[in-house]
């Protein structure tokens, strides 16, 4: 029981062991790696939006071409051009 209760006081005392002084370099990397990670979070997530709206606004033009296509082949039909 004296062990702890000498943990306990040495607690409240204010000094730490040798496991919590060595935390201290460890929470440092760990905060650059949660922070590198975020960041490639957040890149790859604009990137991925950048694609989708390329493919988007091409999908968009290949249906107005369609479009186009489409009216000339109507108005040709109904020999409204030569």
């Amino acid at each position: 029981m004296e062990g702890v209760a000498d943990d306990l006081s040495a607690h409240k005392n204010g000094t730490t062991t040798d496991k919590h002084a060595n935390s201290g370099g460890n929470t440092g990397v760990e905060v650059v790696g949660i922070l590198l990670a975020l960041v490639a979070i957040v890149v790859l997530s604009i990137f991925l939006f950048k694609m989708w709206q390329k493919k988007k606004r091409e999908e968009q033009h290949a249906q107005l071409l369609r479009l186009f296509e489409e009216d000339d082949e109507l108005e040709l039909e109904l020999g409204l051009r030569d």
